[in-house]
């Protein structure tokens, strides 16, 4: 779903970078209570914890830092750039994984992360300066997943709260818009774009979350290579940015990292649920336990 996103911002043109923003993060909100409601599940807002709150919103600041820069990098033509960055994301996930919570990779494992980090070498070297924009969504969104997995709360209840506390600046800011607010002044269906804006965010980040509590860190970020090569497919045939034979280079790196990486999974029958079976189960939210028929 990520690796599709560059579909969908241009056609929010003419709303400002920023203005498509502040709608992710209302509309965002609105979709994700609208879940609890369907669950009914409001009992896990008595349980937050005051680090956890701190942690979340933390995440709220990155994330919201993540989506601005990514909705920039599209509507201004750096889709290829875009997807620089998140090629590194997942070399930062990985960092995160055996630094902080000392996982350990296999030998075929750390081969992959080093055709990984020469696919990122060559395609910075290709693209010829400091891709500012790269490296931003790489750390922004590489420190959102850790703090994700830091805070151990559900998806959905995580996702509300970040939203919750994104809410008060994202309305301030449509409110100074005035007359500039895009939102109505479009037509309806300009509207219902911004409004689907929340929708399309809040489902893969609830994925994530998902993923970010129950799989390791070094697993996700691997996995997390099929966006930006998605990202940079859409970039190079939809978006018709330059593609030198340096950036074709590093692409296919990048796919052999991830054929390493799976042959080296299936040769040890590691599979999502093998991964999950080894986080200790009072790490796990209630929604894993009960996945795992507990």
């Amino acid at each position: 779903m990520w690796g599709l996103f560059p579909l969908y911002w241009p056609l929010l043109k003419p709303s400002s970078a920023v203005e498509i923003l502040a709608h992710r993060m209302i509309w965002s909100l609105v979709a994700v209570v609208a879940i609890l409601s369907v669950r009914r599940h409001w009992s896990w807002i008595r349980t937050l914890t005051r680090r956890q709150f701190v942690l979340l919103t933390l995440a709220a600041v990155l994330i919201s830092g993540n989506w601005g820069t990514y909705i920039f990098a599209v509507n201004t033509g750096h889709v290829v750039e875009s997807a620089l960055g998140y090629f590194i994301s997942p070399l930062v996930n990985i960092l995160f994984g055996v630094a902080v919570f000392r996982e350990r990779l296999r030998r075929w494992q750390w081969v992959a992360v080093a055709l990984g980090g020469i696919a990122v070498v060559i395609l910075t070297v290709a693209y010829g300066s400091l891709p500012w924009i790269a490296l931003t969504l790489a750390f922004s969104f590489g420190l959102y997943g850790l703090l994700k997995k830091a805070a151990n709360v559900g998806a959905a209840e995580s996702l509300t709260v970040e939203t919750v506390v994104l809410l008060l600046p994202a309305l301030g800011y449509l409110a100074v818009l005035g007359g500039e607010n895009t939102f109505g002044a479009q037509g309806v269906g300009h509207a219902l774009l911004l409004v689907g804006g929340g929708i399309v965010t809040a489902v893969p980040l609830l994925a994530f979350t998902a993923a970010a509590i129950r799989v390791p860190m070094s697993i996700i970020g691997i996995l997390q290579y099929i966006a930006p090569v998605l990202q940079f497919l859409l970039g190079v045939f939809v978006a018709h940015e330059s593609m030198p034979a340096s950036r074709w280079a590093g692409f296919l790196v990048v796919w052999l990292a991830l054929c390493v990486f799976t042959w080296d999974s299936l040769r040890n029958g590691l599979s999502f649920a093998h991964a999950s079976s080894e986080e200790p189960e009072e790490d796990l939210p209630k929604e894993a336990l009960a996945a795992r028929g507990r």
